[in-house]
């Protein structure tokens, strides 16, 4: 039977697995097996923890329900930070992903701060599909138009709009993923400004689906909401799962978040179970 931690970061979920002694070689219809709630333990992410080698403190292996590969998760790096932290006695900790390393500080109260580096705002790094001004992207589909792309280690497009009570993002979210635009698919955000300081924000993940909370998204609404002259450099977002802070600090270009993560249960599972 193989040990299994259930962690999640204000809802956003995964199922925690340990590869650092042996790989499990989990292919990716594992993986998404796993993550199914009716047939599975059910998430919103498989996560693989690695041996990273000099530098860092582990690897984090980032799989979707739908099997694919993310570089890069803010809610699931505070969840293995925090981890790692409590096996080290250390507060600071780096995690390396296939997106790089993040640096994180696990707090007394148990609140963790990852930088997620700076974000990368060219259109090729982005990537869309071809050279696009990334501050006013030319999409639209239904009541939404021209959303701001950045990459925070993955591919993110924010709208910014008045009433976000009133956007279908159930329906949006998986027509604009897939758009042509976005060669990799994107992770699509629905941002409405409340205050220069305070942002709501639902996310539609790309290979996930709509989270209740998705810390990557939550630091490029942040920055696309700042490049765009509607927020500060620093605020609270509001995701359906609760609330994390962002800065975009101005001496170096990074974007730190900061929020709670929490255990729901540890357990075994039997991985031969799955299908292959």
């Amino acid at each position: 039977m193989l040990p299994f931690r259930k962690m999640h970061g204000l809802g956003n979920d995964f199922v925690v697995l340990d590869e650092r002694s042996a790989p499990l070689r989990l292919t990716p219809a594992r993986a998404a097996a796993l993550a199914d709630r009716r047939r599975g333990v059910g998430c919103d992410q498989i996560i693989s923890l690695e041996p990273a080698g000099d530098g860092a403190d582990v690897f984090m292996r980032i799989r979707n329900p739908d099997g694919s590969e993310a570089g890069a998760c803010g809610n699931a790096t505070r969840c293995v930070a925090a981890l790692i932290a409590a096996e080290t006695g250390r507060r600071q900790v780096t995690v390396r992903t296939i997106a790089g390393d993040l640096s994180a500080e696990v707090h007394p109260d148990g609140s963790v701060t990852v930088d997620m580096g700076a974000p990368r705002l060219d259109w090729r790094a982005v990537p869309l599909a071809e050279a696009t001004d990334t501050l006013h992207l030319p999409l639209a589909e239904g009541p939404v138009e021209s959303p701001a792309a950045c990459s925070m280690g993955n591919p993110h497009a924010t709208f910014f709009v008045p009433d976000l009570d009133a956007i279908p993002v159930a329906a949006l979210g998986p027509l604009l993923e897939r758009h042509p635009l976005f060669p990799e698919r994107a992770n699509i955000g629905f941002a409405q400004v409340l205050a220069p300081d305070r942002l709501r924000l639902v996310v539609w993940e790309r290979g996930a689906g709509m989270t209740l909370a998705c810390g990557s998204g939550a630091c490029a609404a942040l920055v696309n909401a700042h490049r765009r002259g509607l927020a500060g450099r620093r605020a609270t977002v509001a995701l359906p799962g609760g609330e994390l802070g962002i800065e975009w600090r101005a001496s170096d270009g990074h974007v730190l978040m900061t929020g709670p993560v929490a255990t729901a249960f540890v357990g075994q599972l039997d991985l031969a179970a799955y299908p292959a």
